[in-house]
């Protein structure tokens, strides 16, 4: 949604001088996204995290699309009008997730946990083929898996049998539901201290 939409149906005037992003604190109001929860108070989506920003949120307030949860400190004005910005919504109207996930490259290291699935390495991750591609190997959830460069290279084209190098696991397709549980270990780098109590990260949270 543009911005200048969003300010000109909240009332803001830029002649006037009232820039909203000129709100005092300490937090950025460009790093202030509302975290998007579905009806039932679940988070939109975890990978990648539901989240507005602060314009998309405000627009969806005016229109009764979400209710405002938790916000944050810093607030939107104008000469006559002031609005804290939400940093937390939840829809008004239950939307019905996928059952599985998009097979992504993020995706598949969340699965893996960004591990190599032949020494168990976090470093230089990339990818193969458990059956080579020579063999007739398919790029599909069951068939990739994370691997180290090193791991990628001693097996090269042949299968793990054959390179003397089994599996840590079988590679298979996660639910989302799977990936949500994996994905509890790796929180994203941006956490308000707001969305703890919906995203019940099994790490120590950072505001």
């Amino acid at each position: 949604m543009l911005k200048a939409e969003l300010i000109e149906r909240a009332g803001f005037d830029r002649s006037a001088g009232d820039d909203p992003s000129r709100s005092l604190g300490v937090r950025s109001i460009e790093n202030c996204p509302a975290l998007v929860l579905n009806a039932d108070y679940t988070p939109l989506s975890y990978y990648p995290l539901s989240l507005w920003p602060w314009q998309t949120a405000i627009k969806a307030v005016f229109l009764e699309r979400v209710d405002i949860i938790a916000h944050y400190d810093r607030e939107v004005h104008s000469q006559n009008w002031a609005m804290q910005l939400p940093s937390v919504i939840a829809l008004r109207q239950y939307v019905k997730p996928s059952e599985f996930p998009a097979f992504t490259r993020f995706n598949v290291f969340l699965r893996d946990k960004f591990s190599c699935q032949y020494c168990g390495s976090p470093h230089h991750l990339t990818f193969d083929h458990v059956v080579p591609r020579r063999l007739g190997g398919r790029t599909s959830w069951e068939n990739i898996v994370a691997a180290c460069s090193p791991c990628n290279l001693k097996k090269g084209g042949r299968t793990p049998r054959e390179a003397g190098m089994p599996l840590l696991g079988p590679p298979l397709r996660p639910t989302n539901w799977q990936l949500h549980e994996r994905g509890r270990a790796f929180p994203p780098n941006h956490l308000h201290e707001t969305w703890r109590d919906w995203l019940y990260w099994d790490v120590e949270l950072e505001a």
